[in-house]
């Protein structure tokens, strides 16, 4: 894992019996947390990805809980071939469930996921648990691939430059280099699952109940972004009291990566104040 941030700590999560690394960072100055924001890594990277969210989001009250999902990290050895989808959320479930019972957790829990954690955040929220959900915000996953990402590659590398970057321009000076450090190989029950995604958010979408936030970067490559498939992924979410969908300039799949990060994260907040509201 790459060097933490001040204020953050490496932390394992007992999820009925599975070890889950993870990043746990609290609110500054001690202070009760208003919620606590479960953050998911997407294909190939580990919970580092969420490092230059978590003092934005600790400076306003929220607890930040990154977790190295099931198959990555603390869990590879013991999930060599990983977990699908579908079991990731239910082992988040039970890892939230057991942080619960040992720190506090605010008003709830608001899941934010990347690209396949933003697939598996769906499928947390689709899924029974017993821990309230607050909302939930995703970037950089849709409902129908673009065809042109047809060949997935399974790694940040190799012929999936494009569709993970875009532009290379839009990203600091030494990101790429840095980024090496948040790489690990993607289990192969998750590679397996790709073609599947389009019949899987059918199944789920009518039982997500939470307020929901989707996010596609100017620069998105994996997925079909044209607006009648927007619009049907949106139309899918009968279940939810709120859906927004928006679209984030000068940004490419890996946003929080990217110089857009900070315009992006101060959107997630604002969209996990709208959610907190809701429930007051």
């Amino acid at each position: 894992m790459t060097t933490l941030l001040t204020g953050a700590r490496p932390y394992t999560l007992n999820a009925a019996g599975i070890p889950l690394s993870a990043i746990l960072a609290l609110p500054e100055g001690g202070a009760p947390p208003r919620s606590t924001i479960l953050a998911i890594h997407g294909r190939g990277m580990r919970a580092a990805y969420w490092n230059s969210f978590i003092p934005l989001a600790t400076s306003l009250g929220h607890a930040v809980l990154a977790v190295d999902r099931p198959g990555y990290g603390d869990s590879a050895n013991l999930l060599p071939e990983g977990q699908r989808l579908a079991e990731q959320a239910e082992t988040l479930h039970a890892a939230l469930k057991e942080h619960a019972a040992g720190y506090d957790i605010g008003a709830g829990v608001f899941l934010l996921g990347h690209s396949d954690g933003g697939k598996v955040a769906l499928h947390t929220a689709a899924a029974s648990g017993g821990v309230p959900l607050l909302g939930l915000d995703a970037s950089g996953v849709g409902y129908r691939y673009n065809p042109e990402a047809l060949h997935f590659p399974s790694t940040l590398g190799g012929g999936a430059t494009k569709l993970n970057w875009g532009p290379l321009p839009l990203y600091p000076r030494g990101t790429f280099q840095a980024s090496r450090a948040l790489l690990s190989p993607t289990p192969p029950r998750e590679s397996a699952e790709t073609l599947r995604w389009p019949g899987q958010y059918e199944d789920l979408a009518d039982r997500v109940r939470i307020p929901v936030r989707l996010t596609f970067a100017e620069h998105e490559a994996w997925w079909d972004l044209a607006p009648a498939t927007l619009t049907a992924m949106t139309a899918r979410l009968t279940a939810s009291p709120r859906v927004t969908l928006e679209h984030l300039p000068a940004a490419g799949h890996n946003i929080s990566l990217g110089h857009a990060a900070p315009a992006y994260h101060l959107r997630v907040l604002t969209f996990l104040e709208d959610c907190l509201a809701a429930g007051a």
